[in-house]
């Protein structure tokens, strides 16, 4: 059984486009394409402690680790994403390169300096190139359209460099998540950063929702992250060209 990796409690998705525009998965559709049987039992493996082992080769740091406090419930070892399905197998760790790690810490240590009972919670880091295939090929949408939901595992995208993170705050006295206005992985107009003063005005999400949203982008954007403007939970610690630069794609 999965151990979550998030408080001693035992508490306890490809950033997307807004679910409206998200495909609808069958039953029979997502059994077929992530079947398991004695066939595929190596490959499912990779999916869990040889995927770890595999990142760890390519340099990547496992962030509860080299974090102190930081807390992680990975969406993608649930079936709490978009694709209401477990790709990661038995990875509950979350991953990134170095030098994001050491910039993570850094929000963390601000958060906690200013808000001692608050933790980072991380949702997602690094998604290697394999998984992001999975996804990608499991759409039922033509390839041209394929980039409006999912990063194309030809190119990828910022995850798939072990440089982008998707994270909310933790409430470490109820243990429950900060209220944001959405849940993670909501891809309508409240959860924009974007169109928050809009949403102000039409009264979808709140004034204390948007200031524990402030309190994130704070602490991520004080350390070098920078932000997007429809997911209030994802950041970025380089652009493309950077860490296309810097870093190999992970597989």
């Amino acid at each position: 059984m999965k151990k979550f990796a998030y408080l001693s409690l035992g508490l306890a998705l490809a950033c997307s486009t807004p679910k409206s525009d998200q495909q609808s998965f069958s039953v029979a559709q997502r059994d077929s394409l992530f079947q398991e049987d004695a066939a595929s039992s190596k490959e499912d493996d990779l999916m869990g402690t040889d995927l770890e082992k595999s990142l760890q080769e390519q340099g990547l740091v496992d962030i509860e680790q080299e974090i102190p406090g930081i807390q992680v419930e990975l969406k993608y070892s649930t079936e709490d994403n978009f694709f209401k399905q477990d790709v990661y197998g038995n990875m509950i760790r979350c991953y990134l390169q170095p030098l994001a790690a050491e910039m993570l810490a850094k929000a963390q240590k601000a958060l906690q300096e200013e808000y001692p009972n608050l933790s980072l919670l991380v949702y997602d880091g690094v998604r290697p190139i394999r998984v992001q295939q999975i996804l990608w090929d499991g759409l039922d949408k033509p390839d041209s359209l394929k980039p409006l939901y999912v990063s194309d595992p030809k190119i990828g995208g910022l995850h798939n460099f072990g440089v982008a993170v998707d994270l909310t705050i933790l409430d470490l006295k109820t243990g429950k998540p900060l209220d944001m206005g959405t849940p993670f992985d909501y891809f309508g107009y409240p959860a924009y950063p974007d169109r928050e003063l809009q949403m102000l005005a039409e009264k979808k999400i709140t004034k204390v929702q948007v200031a524990n949203r402030e309190i994130l982008r704070k602490v991520m954007k004080g350390a070098g992250f920078t932000g997007i403007g429809s997911e209030w939970w994802h950041f970025n610690a380089y652009s493309r060209k950077e860490a296309g630069e810097k870093f190999p794609l992970i597989q």
